[in-house]
């Protein structure tokens, strides 16, 4: 394999790079960290490299957005050290990942759909206590404390009676917390999506961050396609 990959036309650092608007540097770090093959050197000891490379280093900048650059770096490896089943196995990893965050995207979207705004608005201004929330939620209060322990709620406490005291706000998230559960979700999963209802100020301001969810993952998956395209590609310049 060595002698086939430097048979051919000789391609310098720089003409690799600027075929794919990198530095020589890039490409120099590439090649160390074995995304590229080993290029081979003239008597003066520079770098020279083949087609073949530069059909590895479309198909590694292809496999990024779609991967990640630590995952697409230990997919070249493999290849270039001969595993393929092991880069088929990092490939199906990322699948599996896409899938899982589109689940939790759809179990985020459904859960928002339940909540029903009349519901959450029947909590007065002045709050609700930890009784009639949990009743309103057919819970226990025990949950409910649970929940606030997590951090997934944060009730303020009545000064005068220490009683626990449910905002709006807080009714909003345990209503959501508790779709969520419902969904299958373990606390520690669902206190980022909290965070994020808290971050973006409420429910509505969230909708627009979910939009923008989908539309990432539609791309990360269009770029997993073109990635394999690139990668099979490569598989079949190698041989």
């Amino acid at each position: 394999m060595g002698q086939n990959l430097q048979s051919g036309e000789r391609l310098r650092p720089v003409d690799l790079a600027r075929a794919h608007g990198l530095s020589t540097q890039a490409v120099r770090n590439y090649e160390e960290a074995g995304i590229l093959p080993g290029a081979a050197r003239t008597p003066h000891g520079y770098r020279t490299y083949t087609p073949l490379h530069a059909r590895a280093l479309s198909a590694f900048l292809a496999l990024v957005p779609g991967h990640g650059h630590r995952a697409a770096a230990s997919i070249m490896r493999a290849v270039n050290e001969g595993a393929a089943d092991e880069a088929f196995r990092l490939v199906d990893e990322s699948h599996a990942q896409l899938l899982e965050d589109r689940r939790t995207l759809g179990t985020v979207e459904n859960a928002l759909r339940d909540l029903e705004p009349d519901d959450i608005a029947q909590s007065p201004p002045s709050g609700t206590f930890i009784g009639p929330l949990a009743h309103q939620l057919g819970v226990r209060s025990a949950t409910l404390r649970k929940w606030e322990r997590a951090g997934l709620v944060r009730p303020r406490r009545d000064p005068r009676t220490g009683y626990r005291v449910f905002d709006e706000a807080d009714v909003r998230d345990a209503r959501l917390v508790h779709q969520l559960r419902r969904g299958g979700y373990l606390l520690e999963q669902i206190a980022p999506l909290i965070a994020q209802v808290r971050s973006a100020g409420g429910l509505q301001p969230l909708e627009a961050a979910l939009t923008d969810w989908r539309a990432r993952l539609t791309a990360r998956g269009r770029a997993m396609l073109t990635g394999a395209a690139e990668l099979e590609a490569y598989l079949r310049a190698r041989g």
